[in-house]
């Protein structure tokens, strides 16, 4: 005999009558790359280690009726010692994001926060594999804090329009 669960919709199990929020990944593409190595091969040659700047911003619009777009832009620039550029790596990662019965509220924080955070790890491989291939070690960029990013934008008033 199987025991049967009722997850419905009731208020005893603290539920109205509301369908629940659906997310879907419909697709995660690059919309642009760029490597450089203008210092080339006396870069690949240099001696030490080079002092490496990572940005991070995060963009997002509705696509669609019921369709947004989450960017995730990463740039990163190394320097060597003598202040020569060693490499700049640009990468705009971004994802198409299928969004049912979300509430309004609710948009913002997950194109700016959760999105991202779903797209990070494909693109840090696409960062890794580019300095790879352009004759560096493969840059493998620190987890990213998505929610201080967001707070730090919304501070300064740069937050994407969803």
């Amino acid at each position: 005999m199987a025991d049967e669960i009722d997850l419905g919709a009731t208020e005893a199990n603290g539920f109205d009558d509301q369908p629940m929020p659906q997310v879907t990944i419909l697709v995660q593409y690059v919309k642009d790359l760029s490597f450089e190595n203008p210092n080339a091969p006396m870069s690949l040659q240099a001696g030490g280690q080079p002092k490496i700047e990572v940005n991070v911003a995060v963009n997002a619009k509705r696509a669609s009726d019921g369709v947004y777009e989450s960017e995730l832009k990463i740039t990163a620039k190394a320097t060597t010692e003598d202040g020569n550029t060693a490499f700049l790596v640009e990468l705009l990662y971004g994802g198409l994001f299928g969004l049912t019965n979300v509430p309004e509220e609710a948009l913002e924080p997950f194109l700016i926060i959760e999105a991202p955070r779903i797209l990070f790890p494909f693109a840090r491989r696409i960062i890794a594999d580019a300095t790879r291939d352009g004759g560096f070690p493969p840059l493998m960029l620190d987890p990213i804090d998505f929610a201080s990013l967001y707070m730090a934008q919304q501070q300064g008033g740069q937050v994407g329009n969803a």
